[in-house]
């Protein structure tokens, strides 16, 4: 059932665009290019899917943050394709023009239009392997403060989502 609902959100994501005549190939604003830019260096590699998750996010933060897409994007540490020590950094401008890029763009250009029920509203994510400072809570037990992981909301691919706001 879960992988329909992902086959679906997909397909409805690429239908939207051809909707709308989405040509990708045209000029996209600057935005959108810092968008498409950002779900290829974050996900390039974990399918329509995955990239699908990461705009989501990024859809999920601009709203909650009440800040733009590139806003989001550009924010320090937020998206570690961005880092300046980040090797995936320089490749970004040249993955616009990849397979991966093409869908990348589409859901640039519609990022107003995703499903972020998709993730559950969730506004961060991390790889599987991985467990950030922020992916943890402290609880009060028998007078100790204890660290203790928090649950992601889901996991595609191989990124884990959380709704931390």
């Amino acid at each position: 059932m879960k992988n329909l609902h992902v086959f679906i959100t997909v397909i409805a994501c690429v239908t939207i665009c051809n909707l709308v005549h989405c040509d990708t190939s045209q000029g996209l604003s600057d935005e959108q290019k810092i968008v498409a830019m950002t779900i290829l260096g974050e996900a390039r590699n974990q399918g329509q899917a995955g990239m699908y998750a990461v705009a989501c996010v990024i859809a999920e933060r601009s709203i909650s943050w009440k800040k733009t897409p590139k806003q989001v994007c550009l924010k320090k540490f937020q998206f570690s394709c961005w880092n300046e020590n980040d090797p995936n950094r320089r490749k970004l401008p040249h993955l616009l023009n990849t397979k991966e890029g093409q869908y990348a763009k589409a859901l640039a250009i519609n990022l107003n239009k995703l499903n972020r029920n998709y993730i559950k509203n969730a506004d961060h994510y991390c790889h599987i392997s991985k467990n950030p400072y922020w992916s943890y809570k402290t609880i009060l037990k028998n007078g100790q403060r204890i660290k203790t992981p928090i649950k992601p909301l889901l996991v595609i691919g191989k990124h884990k989502f959380y709704k931390l706001r």
